[in-house]
């Protein structure tokens, strides 16, 4: 179950849409995946959908119209293991749900504290507190914690399964490409995912490149805003989301540096496929997903505007190494990362 599935959204719906694909086609698995849909909500291939209102046309987000129709589906389907991929989403209550039924629950924390702060109006040390005795409140009943990264600080709980994360076939070096000259950003237009550093970068890249927003999201006016106040308006193009994965690799491989800025990822999937696709990618040195790719990475430190402009600047300089990409398109399938997910969830249900 997951409320944050938006139409346009990022790494939990490319990870949910991921995991059905590979579940429906192994035997004797049973898996469904619950979110918020339209009115005319129903099921579609393990996809079922209950009522909500739309709250963010910009990627599509839905509140749910309360948990009832959510416990409906739990009895239901009589799971034996239920996910909660977040922490809003009536967790206590659907943990009775699940516990009634005979089922584990897992907590799967694709968030933090730090990200939800840095996306939230106001000072991040005003809503940091606030949140993190929420999430020890809404994680108190899990049978577990899921997690890329630490989670003791933020849940009260240290992760005992780990978030993985693969690759669609897509995401690998294509033929017939030509590098361009602009940086690339590829995700939602948002302050906590370090699009106003990445902004200052480029007004003080000693070679004026050209920047490439590709996503949507609440800061977009801003950001508009700040590239003419820094007079680059005339270097920055805007392109709407991208969803299809092979569309999306030729995006990033055509790309002369792809950029993750944001210094809360708590994975980073777009510079793991930008890197698969042999693109040269510049990110925070705090993504999680760094331990993945290195070699294929130059990364900055979190908030160092100059640092960043300088890694740019370097990726902009060398070519990106294929052999390795195509090495780490290789090893980093979903079908690795769930048949591993699997075992450890058989064993925390053994």
């Amino acid at each position: 179950m997951a409320m944050f599935y938006g139409e346009r959204s990022g790494g939990i719906r490319t990870y949910l849409d991921a995991k059905l694909r590979w579940s429906n086609g192994e035997p004797g698995i049973d898996h469904h995946v619950v979110v918020p849909g339209p009115a005319t909500a129903g099921s579609v291939a393990g996809r079922r959908e209950v009522r909500s209102l739309r709250v963010a046309a910009a990627n599509g987000y839905r509140l749910p119209l309360g948990a009832g129709a959510l416990r409906r589906e739990l009895c239901a389907l009589a799971p034996d293991v239920v996910l909660m991929h977040d922490p809003f989403w009536a967790p206590l209550g659907v943990a009775r749900t699940a516990h009634a039924l005979g089922a584990q629950v897992v907590v799967v924390h694709h968030g933090s504290v730090a990200l939800d702060a840095a996306g939230l109006p106001g000072p991040d040390r005003a809503w940091a507190p606030v949140l993190r005795r929420w999430m020890h409140h809404a994680y108190r009943d899990a049978d577990a914690v899921m997690a890329a990264l630490p989670t003791g600080d933020d849940t009260g709980r240290e992760a005992v399964v780990r978030l993985r994360f693969g690759l669609h076939p897509a995401f690998r070096p294509q033929g017939g490409l030509r590098r361009g000259d602009h940086v690339l950003y590829v995700g939602r237009i948002a302050r906590e995912k370090g699009v106003f550093e990445l902004l200052h970068a480029a007004a003080r890249a000693r070679d004026p490149w050209p920047l490439r927003l590709v996503g949507s999201g609440p800061a977009q006016t801003r950001l508009r805003t700040l590239a003419d106040r820094l007079g680059i308006a005339h270097r920055v193009r805007w392109r709407p989301y991208v969803g299809d994965p092979v569309r999306l690799a030729r995006t990033y491989q055509s790309a002369r540096v792809v950029v993750m800025p944001g210094a809360h990822e708590t994975f980073g999937l777009v510079g793991f496929e930008a890197a698969a696709s042999g693109a040269s990618v510049v990110a925070c040195e705090t993504a999680p997903a760094m331990a993945a790719m290195e070699g294929l990475v130059r990364t900055y430190r979190p908030y160092d505007v100059d640092d960043l402009a300088s890694q740019i600047e370097a990726a902009r300089a060398t070519s990106p190494d294929l052999g390795a990409a195509r090495a780490l398109a290789a090893r980093s399938t979903w079908d690795a990362a769930f048949t591993a997910e699997l075992a450890d969830l058989r064993t925390l249900s053994a």
